[in-house]
């Protein structure tokens, strides 16, 4: 599976939040936002990746940005990383994989020489008509905010 390309249209999708509330990209239409897909909750890389958003969730939303974060763990799973951390915004809990493999975040990885497939951490930048404004593959995770800042040249 490939990812998407700056000026794609996102696929829609539709799944259920930690709070196993449902969540749609209909629902952030004429609104922009950051969707990103991160491997486990509660593992070292996606903390870092998912705290930095978070400490920084406010000035996202006064640039008009909403995040939401994408994973196959449960809800279960992401009710407790949410609270463990304080996250402000969504985790969409993709235990079928649809929304990973639609948006080309589920492949085969490489560890050690052992081929498996799994989440291919990246982050699609979504602006208010549904277009792709930015892809990330190679995600800084303790610096994700500022990445993003930086290829969007906003401050």
């Amino acid at each position: 599976m490939s990812f998407l390309n700056k000026g794609d249209k996102a696929p829609a999708f539709k799944g259920v939040d930690q709070n196993n509330n449902p969540i749609s990209l209909d629902d952030f239409k004429g609104k922009k936002l950051i969707l990103y897909f991160y491997p486990k909750d509660d593992t070292p890389g996606c903390t870092a990746e998912s705290c930095n958003l978070n400490e920084n969730y406010d000035a996202w939303l006064e640039k008009g940005y909403e995040v939401v974060g994408v994973s196959p763990d449960s809800v279960a799973s992401h009710k407790k990383f949410a609270d463990k951390f304080g996250f402000a915004f969504r985790l969409i809990a993709d235990t079928e994989k649809e929304i990973l493999q639609a948006y080309g975040a589920w492949g085969e990885k490489n560890m050690y020489g052992k081929k498996y497939m799994g989440v291919l951490r990246s982050t699609y930048v979504i602006d208010e008509e549904g277009i792709i404004e930015e892809v990330f593959t190679k995600v800084k995770t303790k610096d994700h905010t500022n990445q993003i800042l930086k290829a969007l040249d906003i401050n």
